[in-house]
């Protein structure tokens, strides 16, 4: 799963270093909005403000941690 979403938002954001451990502090907010609809409609999960957290979106690990807890609570 985790080099899936590696693959899906470098395709989406190509000026993002995804690999970066403060990934968070490179986005702005298209690039939030971005990842949370590409992951919405890639996994058919509910992702919207509220999961648009520094600690959501701090690294791949995260994001990846947060698509996996929004599958489980389906």
């Amino acid at each position: 799963m985790k080099e899936k979403i590696k693959s899906l938002l470098e395709e989406a954001l190509p000026l993002v270093n995804i690999d970066s451990d403060f990934l968070f502090a490179e986005l702005d907010s298209l690039g939030v909005t971005t990842i949370l609809m590409l992951l919405s409609s890639e996994y058919g999960i509910d992702l919207d403000v509220v999961d648009a957290t520094p600690k959501n979106l701090k690294n791949l690990d995260s994001i990846v941690a947060m698509v996996q807890a929004k599958l489980q609570a389906k």
